[in-house]
């Protein structure tokens, strides 16, 4: 009776905790991820759970704590792509439209959100299946599967130039609209 009294207040907190991810996150779909996670971890760690506690604080602490490990991993990421950039070679010669081709793909899987980049780069780069590449970024297959998707269908809009203002066009890619 007391586990299914937990689950149920499991999910009387979704709003709540998907209303505290957007406000750190500020992006709809990577505050899912982030709960999705946060959730994940509770699930895990249910054992350090006390009995009497209130449930509530205890998953916004996960979330919260999930949140800042998230922020460490961008800006490690951050710093090891910086240095990759600077050993890069970014010349192409402009007469070879296959090695101009190339960049242009290169910049933009360059320009996708780290979580993308990195479940994309696992699957289709190094060839691991969604589950090892789960297993390698520490998340479940469902987000991997999400993220390829989003990256995917964020590569296919810069590449047909109707990506939002906020995100890196491909050079020479105009919107359709534009006149």
């Amino acid at each position: 009776m007391s586990t299914q009294k937990r689950d149920i207040d499991v999910i009387g907190l979704l709003g709540p905790l998907r209303r505290y991810a957007l406000s750190l996150t500020r992006d709809p779909a990577e505050a899912e991820d982030l709960v999705h996670d946060a959730l994940l971890r509770a699930l895990e760690g249910r054992s350090r759970f006390r009995q009497g506690q209130s449930l509530r604080p205890w998953l916004m602490s996960i979330l919260h704590n999930s949140f800042i490990d998230r922020l460490r991993t961008r800006r490690a990421e951050a710093v090891r792509n910086a240095e990759i950039s600077l050993r890069v070679e970014p010349a192409i010669d402009a007469g070879q439209d296959n090695a101009m081709r190339l960049a242009d793909v290169r910049r933009a899987f360059m320009a996708l959100p780290d979580e993308q980049r990195a479940a994309l780069h696992l699957v289709t780069v190094e060839g691991l299946s969604y589950e090892e590449a789960a297993v390698s970024l520490g998340i479940p297959v469902g987000t991997v599967v999400s993220r390829i998707s989003r990256a995917r269908t964020l590569l296919r809009e810069m590449e047909e130039g109707t990506v939002p203002n906020n995100v890196v066009r491909l050079p020479g890619k105009e919107s359709r609209d534009a006149s």
